[in-house]
């Protein structure tokens, strides 16, 4: 089953529940996967375009709960952090600090030192890159 049968899956079984938290949340990540797919004329998107697509609402999440942690608005941040644990179930596991500084140094042990090139091998790892380009930095100084 592919990730965007997945979703399609688990969008008609939240609207059977009746839970239009989860419901609403994955009826966005449908159309905006069914945009992508018109626009590039493709029939369905592979996986990694989809996660791409999750990726960037876990992004806009995320910063939605930053600005809202400093205010008032419980509600909407208690909303927010509800979606993000949702689209979470669809990404896959990020590699952890110590992974993350174990390839690096695996990297830069084997002569790739440059932070572009250390980068890029990261590109199709399930990482954090702003942890990545922590870890670079502080490895390679």
């Amino acid at each position: 089953m592919t990730l965007k049968e997945k979703i399609n899956a688990d969008y008609i079984q939240a609207f059977k529940e009746k839970n239009t938290f989860k419901k609403n949340l994955l009826s966005v990540v449908k159309s905006e996967i069914t945009t992508i797919e018109k626009n590039t004329s493709v029939e369905n998107l592979s996986d990694a375009d989809v996660i791409k697509i999750l990726n960037k609402t876990a992004k806009s999440l995320n910063e939605t709960i930053k600005s809202l942690t400093s205010t008032d608005y419980s509600e909407s941040l208690t909303q927010a952090c509800v979606e993000l644990a949702i689209i979470q179930c669809y990404l896959p596991t990020l590699m952890s600090k110590e992974e993350v500084d174990a390839k690096v140094n695996e990297l830069v042990t084997s002569g790739i030192t440059q932070i572009g090139s250390i980068m890029k091998e990261f590109a199709t790892l399930p990482a954090d890159k702003k942890m990545v380009s922590e870890a670079i930095k502080e490895i390679v100084k």
